[in-house]
């Protein structure tokens, strides 16, 4: 497994599995299939351009294939720019069980820790996904509350649990 930040050139393989994320699990984003199906892939390379406030990472399997996903998003405003945001976290069905998730999560947690003056990781993650939210408890994620009706398909809600990571207790001097 080879995980890293992805770039431009790979705007086509992330596209693709980004789409099946959103037409698989659209309880699981704020995006819609029908919002990014047709988005230009020029948009997509931009998304992927990385710097001090945004990347996004990619885990690939041993067959080279882009298998998982994760972006990492700073808060831009000056008083809660100590805070990060993870979005768009996706694993294929294919790789769950190879702990992709879990080295996705440690990485992008290891890189933001990184970050001068990045403390706080916060995340969401839809109420009822008890593999989610395993997952984060079991890197520090603790819920910090719960919004109810974050999301709305058609006629139903989704709640969502709301986790943060308190990134000085991770770090070691």
């Amino acid at each position: 497994m080879v995980i890293r930040i992805l770039n431009a050139n790979d705007a086509e393989t992330y596209q693709k599995l980004r789409l099946r994320a959103l037409r698989d699990h659209p309880e699981a984003f704020l995006s819609s299939y029908e919002d990014e199906k047709d988005m230009p892939l020029a948009m997509v390379q931009t998304r992927l351009q990385a710097d001090q406030n945004r990347f996004t990472l990619g885990a690939f399997n041993d067959n080279g294939e882009l298998a998982g996903i994760v972006t990492f998003i700073r808060e831009n405003r000056e008083k809660v720019k100590h805070k990060g945001l993870v979005v768009a976290v996706y694993v294929s069905p294919e790789a769950r069980k190879l702990r992709l998730g879990f080295a996705l999560m440690e990485e992008l947690i290891a890189r933001a820790a990184q970050l001068e003056g990045v403390e706080i990781l916060n995340l969401a993650v839809m109420s009822g996904n008890e593999a989610a939210v395993r997952l984060y408890e079991s890197l520090g994620f603790t819920c910090y509350g719960k919004e109810k009706k974050a999301v709305k398909i058609g006629d139903t809600y989704y709640d969502d649990e709301h986790m943060s990571l308190d990134l000085s207790e991770r770090r070691t001097f």
